[in-house]
């Protein structure tokens, strides 16, 4: 999971895994300052969430948040699946902008086709749709274009479980989805490791330039 600071990951994650395991609380700092990996089965599925600090935390700094988001890549072996760019609905700010900008220049075009937003505080629809709220925002319909039109609406004050249900099910059609045309084109799996790969180099030429 990838976002700005409040934008409610941890709740999410922990929405998504059934039970406490990111501390989570209404605050204006991040409560993730490192990242954090929990596991748990849900419905039969064996399920890992990782959760990051806030992308544009100012406590750290984008380098240094860029590069605890590398390191996450580390605890999601032989993953990631899907990247989950979580945006809280109401105001889209330009920092959230830059969030698949910056996930692409960590992991490459590919990235794109292995990321979904994942629209946090869906009780403030209201009566009002996902479809209607997303045609009403040109910015936010270019966010999800993005991400290859994929998108998925959570509330977490809900302890009804469909929800989440209904993620797992879009991710696992992201991933067959993927796989599948990679196959088709003779790359298979390698492409996303590729991706991976792109990330950690990523993160040892930070590192390298942190020393010099």
């Amino acid at each position: 999971m990838l976002g700005k600071t409040g934008n409610g990951k941890s709740a999410t994650g922990n929405s998504i895994l059934g039970r406490q395991c990111f501390e989570s609380k209404f605050s204006p700092e991040s409560m993730t300052v490192d990242c954090s990996k929990g596991k748990a089965t849900v419905d039969g599925q064996r399920v890992a969430v990782i959760d990051t600090p806030g992308l544009f935390d100012t406590r750290f700094g984008m380098d240094q948040a860029t590069k605890d988001v590398c390191q996450c890549i580390s605890y999601a072996a032989p993953g990631p699946h899907v990247f989950l760019v979580v945006i809280r609905l109401g105001r889209y700010t330009d920092e959230e902008k830059q969030t698949v900008q910056r996930i692409q220049e960590i992991f490459g075009q590919a990235a794109n086709t292995y990321s979904m937003v994942l629209f946090t505080g869906g009780d403030l629809l209201g009566d009002i749709t996902i479809e209607t709220f997303l045609a009403e925002s040109p910015d936010l319909q270019e966010l999800v274009a993005r991400c290859n039109g994929q998108y998925h609406v959570f509330n977490n004050q809900l302890k009804d479980r469909s929800q989440v249900r209904e993620l797992l099910q879009k991710i696992k059609d992201i991933v067959q989805k993927n796989d599948f045309k990679l196959r088709e084109r003779g790359r298979g799996e390698s492409e996303r490791r590729r991706g991976i790969g792109r990330g950690r180099r990523y993160m040892r030429r930070e590192r390298g330039r942190g020393r010099s």
